[in-house]
């Protein structure tokens, strides 16, 4: 194995929350080598919110900028690839890709994110993303006031409806299928005007992504600006599995304050650790991975 396939860490995912370790690692002047496979789960998305100095940039934008200034530290490669398998050696842990290069760290950080598992509803997901979506922090704003709808049913149904209320309204719940809110719950929504549909959805009707009818099984349909959803998700990186690290009931991976996982030596941030999925948060925790892989480094540099 040559030298250059020799890493102090490599960082497993190219977006967000891994450019920001990479840059804090690259600072600090460690060899570091990024692998990303160009698979944001965000791809759709037109507009990017809530990340002081980018706000309105689309995606896309605030990555490519991201890539140049971390590529910018001498000490931090990029690899365009897909990692397929760990393992774990005598001094750390050694990353497999696609095509059959390996490479070996010390330290791994998984940014590695989330792929969401879309619902079998015509059209969902050519909107998600665009006016399906899953945060109103991140997209409420540009939806305020407007004809909107939420996809869930019992109690994250109930704890959505609450939430979204801020941004308008003109609110409906539906549940595609019976609901299974409780009595209270539905007293309370209908205290607030909000409205609770169980028809089951046929289809999303939209223009490039922007919804403008839901029409149900039944015939009818009813027109909508916007919808929140929470779709189910797997994590999109098995290799933090493969290794032993554990994941949470909400299949997160898990970690302690520090980004650690319960394996040592391997570290995760980003979408693959918390619900709170932004840019924002993203970037926030691959800084302080990057910080505390540097600093485990230094301690086990000094005996």
């Amino acid at each position: 194995m040559t030298k250059k396939n020799n890493f102090d860490a490599i960082i497993i995912g190219g977006s967000y929350a891994g450019l920001s370790a990479g840059m804090a690692l690259g600072r600090a002047l460690r060899n570091v080598l990024i692998i990303d496979s160009g698979k944001p789960c965000n791809s759709q998305t037109p507009h990017s919110h809530n990340f002081l100095t980018q706000d309105g940039k689309t995606p896309k934008e605030i990555s490519n900028l991201a890539k140049e200034q971390v590529l910018k530290y001498k000490t931090i490669q990029f690899y365009d690839g897909l990692a397929v398998s760990g393992s774990k050696t005598e001094t750390g842990f050694e990353i497999k890709t696609q095509s059959g290069e390996k490479f070996r760290a010390q330290k791994l950080i998984f940014a590695t994110g989330l792929k969401d598992i879309m619902p079998s509803i015509k059209g969902f997901s050519d909107c998600w993303g665009i006016s399906i979506i899953h945060c109103p922090y991140c997209h409420g704003y540009e939806y305020s006031n407007d004809k909107t709808g939420i996809l869930a049913n019992g109690d994250m149904a109930f704890e959505m409806g609450k939430l979204i209320n801020n941004w308008t309204k003109d609110l409906t719940i539906f549940t595609n299928g019976k609901s299974t809110l409780t009595e209270e719950q539905l007293e309370k929504l209908a205290k607030h005007k909000i409205k609770v549909v169980e028809n089951e959805i046929d289809s999303f009707e939209h223009n490039k992504g922007q919804i403008e009818n839901i029409h149900f099984k039944d015939g009818s349909k009813t027109t909508i600006k916007a919808l929140y959803a929470r779709p189910a998700f797997y994590q999109h990186c098995t290799i933090p599995e493969q290794l032993g690290c554990e994941l949470t009931e909400q299949n997160y991976i898990k970690i302690d304050l520090f980004q650690k996982t319960t394996q040592h030596g391997i570290f995760a941030c980003g979408d693959n650790t918390t619900p709170m999925r932004s840019v924002a948060n993203a970037v926030a925790m691959g800084t302080l991975s990057g910080v505390m892989v540097n600093r485990e480094l230094t301690e086990e540099e000094f005996g």
